[in-house]
């Protein structure tokens, strides 16, 4: 038995949820699938079973392998897609690359805490046995090395390169601002392109590869002096390996730092551009990259910019703000078409799908609390006057909602669900529907979300969530919710004829 919605519960109680972080233990993903968070679209995180990613990967085939540096790698990447058709990325540690379970979770925890758009984010990790994995998103446009190095049909343009100047700046820039400042080697292999053609940095290197791993790779020529001096990364390390993806940017090529610096030195910038450009840049804006690039690669850390610096000037530079960055890469929006049932519907799977309101609700008022059975068992000591009364609040809610008048509903539920003594799974879902009836879809999907919390395996839970998802233009997602719903329902009138 699984919660899922932890992450986007606690946003409710921040200050509740910071004190506890170190003890949290994230959900277990329930049937290899992934619960969205609202409030960011990626779905939350969770611990995931060593099976569900075995399943996920085709058992880690070498066909699934997504990292630039192949078979031979300390710790691979592989393409994965869970049960709900999501696809995630799955980096595979070495057996033992973190001996403590305890600490690659909590490591693994404080990452997953990070949500930006300009981040490919960590939505779970896993520990089973010597197994060490973490997950997330899968970005499916290739990497900036691919882009910039190994290109097939076109090299960036100009305006994308300063694109991803600002994306990488601004999500190193946040966080930094969410206590995450540290970010091993950073490189054009971490700049990750999503169906969007958007640049995001990659959360796997927020992580090192192993509890006592180095954080650069054996490539010294483009290691900051300091780690090379002591062996630590700091944030100011960070910052050189900045500039070297502005070096990246600049050339197309990967030019060791020392032989940039000389360059810049020698005033030779143009010799320093990439030739593919064939001249479609603006000088002055090429100088002013080149002169970002010199201050991140000064030898001195403490003469080196912040990220909140960086964002500040990389900013100004975007002269093609409306134009997508599919179309500045030159390649097709990656779109999936929205999953289609994988099984016959019952009346309330079709009431969801066709997001027939009327339909859901006569359906709940005919199945009532029928749902409920046991999930609440309370002693004789509790039936006090309090709980009276918060049987009297549901019964008023439950008036309302038959009588259609969704606001008192809401009120009632409201006051039965504050009190805490009983807690319904019905009560959610009826809450949930009232709110989608007086169009609050985010309050609708949390209600769903935690009726899910009550009865984990309770198929209107999943249904109530498909619908709010589809209400937020979250299409896929809701199609994906509707299946799990289907399959759940399907499973429990099996084992009911079976009984």
């Amino acid at each position: 038995m699984g919660c899922c919605c932890s992450s986007f519960l606690s946003e409710t109680h921040p200050e509740k949820d910071h004190k506890k972080t170190h003890q949290q233990q994230p959900p277990r993903s329930p049937s290899g699938s992934a619960v969205l968070d609202p409030a960011t679209g990626v779905p939350s995180f969770c611990e995931f079973s060593f099976s569900d990613l075995k399943t996920a990967t085709n058992n880690f085939s070498s066909d699934n392998i997504v990292s630039e540096s192949g078979e031979k790698a300390p710790n691979l990447v592989y393409k994965g897609r869970l049960q709900n058709r999501r696809w995630i990325a799955v980096k595979k540690f070495t057996k033992m690359a973190w001996p403590d379970p305890k600490q690659f979770a909590e490591e693994a925890w404080g990452v997953g805490k990070l949500r930006h758009k300009k981040l490919a984010n960590l939505i779970g990790y896993c520990c089973d046995g010597d197994e060490r994995l973490l997950v997330a998103e899968y970005m499916p446009n290739d990497t900036l090395a691919k882009h910039l190095f190994h290109w097939e049909n076109q090299t960036i343009e100009w305006a994308m390169r300063l694109r991803v100047a600002l994306y990488i700046a601004e999500a190193l820039d946040y966080c930094s601002s969410e206590g995450r400042p540290l970010y091993h080697d950073l490189n054009a292999y971490r700049v990750l392109f999503d169906e969007d053609g958007d640049p995001r940095l990659s959360c796997f290197g927020l992580m090192k590869n192993s509890r006592d791993g180095k954080s650069y790779s054996t490539n010294l020529a483009y290691t900051p002096p300091e780690y090379l001096r002591n062996g630590r990364v700091t944030p100011e390390s960070v910052i050189y390996s900045f500039g070297t993806v502005l070096l990246d940017l600049l050339s197309g090529k990967h030019i060791p730092p020392s032989r940039a610096i000389d360059m810049i030195r020698g005033e030779n910038i143009i010799l320093l551009m990439d030739s593919h450009l064939e001249g479609n840049f603006s000088t002055e804006e090429a100088t002013l990259v080149v002169g970002h690039a010199s201050q991140c690669l000064q030898y001195e850390p403490r003469e080196r910019p912040s990220t909140k610096d960086l964002v500040t000037t990389l900013a100004p530079l975007q002269t093609k703000p409306d134009v997508p960055s599919y179309v500045m890469l030159g390649i097709s929006k990656h779109e999936e078409a929205p999953a289609t049932p994988q099984r016959p519907l019952s009346p309330m799977g079709e009431a969801c799908s066709r997001m027939d309101l009327t339909a859901i609700h006569q359906i709940l008022v005919m199945t009532h609390y029928k749902d409920d059975e046991g999930t609440n068992e309370l002693s004789f000591q509790e039936w006090t006057q309090q709980m009276r009364d918060m049987l009297e609040s549901r019964k008023r809610g439950d008036f309302a909602f038959r009588d259609k008048d969704f606001k008192t509903a809401i009120d009632c539920y409201s006051q039965f669900i504050d009190v805490g003594t009983m807690v319904s799974p019905t009560v959610f879902a009826w809450r949930s529907l009232c709110y989608l009836l007086c169009d609050q879809p985010d309050a609708a999907l949390r209600d769903a979300m935690q009726a899910q919390c009550v009865y984990p395996d309770w198929p209107t839970a999943f249904y109530m969530q498909s619908v709010a998802l589809a209400k937020l233009d979250m299409h896929n997602d809701a199609a994906d919710m509707l299946n799990e719903a289907a399959g759940l329902e399907e499973k429990k009138q099996r084992s009911g004829k079976g009984s």
